[in-house]
């Protein structure tokens, strides 16, 4: 049997990826950078081999799955080429392998994670489901009819799937070092619509998905009364919220998730939607909705003294909107501080506005240094431009988090996509100092 040698394999995809092969009794192994990241967690539970890069790594009989973001030079990649072994990019494997099962693709600019992560657990209640979320989990089942996972539009890598559904939460324009507009974002999403086998469950609240053309059904869903698949009678209460979920203008049933916020709605509302197309069974689907813990990095709490302390992969306008909403929601009377890390110049430059504006959502801001990316020239944009448009916003180091302290019985929201995680790990070993 193959060995499948993961180049990147501590990448959330591909961390993932491993784990679903291992539960299915393949050999894998990975290499990658000595740095470590919260995916390899996971790899390292499941005895999975992770290897520091070294051409010597890759050796004959194997197969290579290549991360995305390693190129053809890379000293591995070079090495199995001249081996004469099958080198195969993630996404590629990731389109053939899906073939073995009724698949499920979520994508969408926000929300992605949460969703995959949510159908995943809500499925798997009712039927045996494998499946892949973008916050490095996996699992493979013996059997399993259903396959969940995360389809990423950056570089539309999600052309390489031809799923039996999708999930399409929303369309906006991100990554701005790659889609020219959010009309260059929407043609990419129509042609993945175009390629799936089945039927397409989208947002119908999302004014571009609203035109979204496709071979199969489309069944919308959202708040508005043309949906589908709509919620009404949103409360909240000290267990979550609830609502009520009306197919085709019919009450269908009353349905409770433990979180909060609109976002967070509507994300189950896809499930069930999807679900009730696939007729899983509907106590089932509410009994497992209850149960969902989260994913990683998706308003990840924790107390520690008087405070909240809310880690969030949040890196987008709308997303620290529907994060500080959500918090805002679930802790009403206490104070909401922001400390948020930029992710790319690229995004800060080009929602520099959007990103004030949103952050101005919060009692309170702290910003930290850009997190750049590899591939970009920092230019002339530093985090003094962001502070500039948000009265009474102050930059914090990793060297000095003390003035957090200062927000007694606040929730403290540390937000990013790059290695915001040391801010809050600073300051909380600060916590811990005598004082």
């Amino acid at each position: 049997m193959t060995v499948y040698h993961f180049v990147g394999i501590k990448g959330s995809g591909m961390s993932a990826l491993a784990q679903v092969l291992h539960d299915m009794k393949y050999e894998v192994q990975g290499s990658d950078i000595e740095k470590s990241f919260f995916t390899q967690i996971a790899l390292e539970n499941a005895g999975i081999p992770i290897l520091t890069f070294n051409e010597e790594n890759i050796q004959p009989g194997m197969t290579i799955i290549a991360g995305n973001a390693f190129p053809d030079t890379h000293p591995e990649i070079t090495r199995a080429t001249e081996l004469g072994l099958p080198v195969i990019r993630y996404h590629r494997f990731l389109g053939d392998f899906l073939k073995n099962f009724i698949s499920v693709a979520v994508t969408g600019a926000h929300g992605k994670t949460s969703t995959t992560g949510l159908l995943s657990h809500v499925m798997s209640g009712a039927k045996p489901t494998s499946f892949l979320i973008g916050d490095g989990t996996g699992k493979g089942i013996e059997n399993a009819e259903y396959f969940v996972f995360e389809a990423c539009e950056y570089r539309r890598h999600f052309l390489s799937y031809h799923a039996d559904y999708a999930i399409m939460t929303n369309i906006d324009f991100d990554h701005p070092d790659y889609y020219a507009s959010i009309e260059d974002v929407f043609q990419a999403f129509q042609e993945m619509a175009l390629q799936v086998g089945k039927g397409i469950i989208a947002c119908g609240d999302d004014e571009q998905l609203q035109r979204i053309q496709a071979k199969v059904p489309v069944i919308f869903y959202g708040f508005a009364e043309e949906n589908d698949f709509q919620a009404r009678n949103v409360a909240t209460s000290a267990m979550g919220t609830t609502f009520e979920v009306f197919v085709r203008n019919t009450f269908y049933d009353t349905f409770t998730i433990p979180t909060y916020g609109n976002h967070n709605v509507l994300n189950a509302l896809a499930v069930i939607a999807l679900c009730k197309y696939e007729n899983l069974d509907t106590e089932s689907v509410k009994a497992q909705l209850l149960t969902f813990s989260g994913v990683k990095r998706r308003f990840t709490e924790k107390e520690v003294g008087s405070q909240i302390i809310i880690d969030d992969y949040a890196h987008h306008p709308t997303e620290i909107t529907a994060t500080i909403d959500s918090a805002k929601q679930k802790y009403p009377e206490r104070e909401i501080v922001a400390v948020f890390q930029p992710h790319t110049y690229t995004r800060t430059q080009a929602f520099l506005g959007e990103f004030a504006e949103a952050l101005n959502l919060a009692d309170k801001v702290y910003l930290c240094e850009i997190f750049g990316s590899a591939r970009e020239n920092q230019g002339k944009l530093s985090i003094e431009d962001l502070r500039e448009k948000i009265p009474g916003a102050e930059i914090i180091t990793e060297e000095d988090t003390s003035p957090l302290a200062g927000h007694d019985g606040a929730v403290i929201l540390f937000m990013g996509a790059g290695d915001i995680q040391k801010f809050q790990v600073a300051y909380e070993q600060f916590l811990q100092q005598p004082k």
